[in-house]
């Protein structure tokens, strides 16, 4: 599967969950009966409205029976919706080098009309030259054959073809000076780096700003996260914070609100996308 058609599944996943959750409030059921209904935990039923996990089409049939949905075509609608839902992205094939957590997040990225990032500890990947990828890669897996990271490296590559696709989302990110000055490969590695950052910043869809060390203290103390905003009116955007073993997925509206505000902040704060370009090419000179 290639980039274009690869994220659906995971939006068509939390499509299915958010409509199996408005079924289940409407009807006043609780997670803990409805999980009882198909033989499974409150949890499951939680994951599953989240759009966590893949759809057994007897477990749906089941909630839809309980739920009070008669109609054979809102079912069958729905079951073909689970269908979907189940089919593997384009990423699947790299998921003996991904940790278990990131293929939920490769969906989401590829599902997103809009992501909103702020990094600290090194270019971004969507934004990351080979070479620096791979210097990244590598110092990130010392115990990694080179396959392993030559794979891992072409996943980054594959995710970086959202950027200039027909239907590309907006990209706006933050970097922090920081992770520009930190040298991942060696210095001709690093003025790649720099070149690729000014030239991709021209994009129409990208908008690039640079929090330079002058500003002092500022909104991205918490450290690097993403945001992602989805064409689909009834999905909400979602907070991506990635540590050391897991990572983090965030909803609610009043976590996501904070982010954003934090994210409008940096971008407040740091210079514009033109100024910020200037400043990329200062480091260049200096580099």
């Amino acid at each position: 599967m290639g980039a274009g058609e690869s994220s659906g599944s995971v939006v068509r996943r939390m499509l299915l969950g958010s409509h199996l959750r408005r079924l289940r409030e409407a009807h006043g059921i609780t997670r803990e009966k409805a999980g009882y209904s198909i033989r499974a935990s409150e949890s499951k039923i939680s994951r599953m409205e989240l759009g966590r996990v893949s759809f057994k089409a007897r477990d749906v049939e089941d909630l839809l029976t309980l739920y009070g949905v008669t109609d054979e075509q809102e079912r069958e609608s729905l079951l073909s919706l689970a269908k979907e839902a189940n089919v593997a992205g384009w990423w699947h094939s790299y998921s003996d080098v991904l940790p278990s957590w990131f293929p939920t997040y490769v969906g989401l990225e590829g599902a997103a009309h809009l992501i909103r990032s702020y990094e600290v500890q090194f270019v971004h990947g969507l934004l990351q030259t080979e070479a620096y990828a791979h210097a990244v890669v590598a110092r990130g897996m010392k115990d990694g054959s080179d396959a392993e990271i030559e794979k891992r490296v072409a996943l980054r590559m594959e995710r970086q073809k959202y950027l200039v696709a027909e239907n590309a989302p907006e990209f706006h990110c933050v970097l922090d000076e920081a992770a520009l000055r930190r040298p991942y490969g060696d210095r001709e590695v690093m003025r790649g780096q720099l070149q690729h950052l000014i030239d991709i910043s021209e994009r129409p869809n990208v908008r690039l700003q640079v929090m330079p060390f002058s500003f002092g203290g500022h909104s991205g103390e918490s450290g690097a996260f993403t945001v992602l905003s989805f064409p689909e009116s009834d999905l909400s955007d979602v907070v991506y914070l990635e540590q050391l073993t897991s990572a983090l997925y965030l909803d609610k509206r009043e976590d996501v609100a904070q982010y954003e505000t934090a994210l409008q902040q940096l971008q407040q704060d740091s210079p514009s996308p033109a100024e910020s370009r200037d400043l990329l090419r200062g480091l260049l000179q200096l580099s």
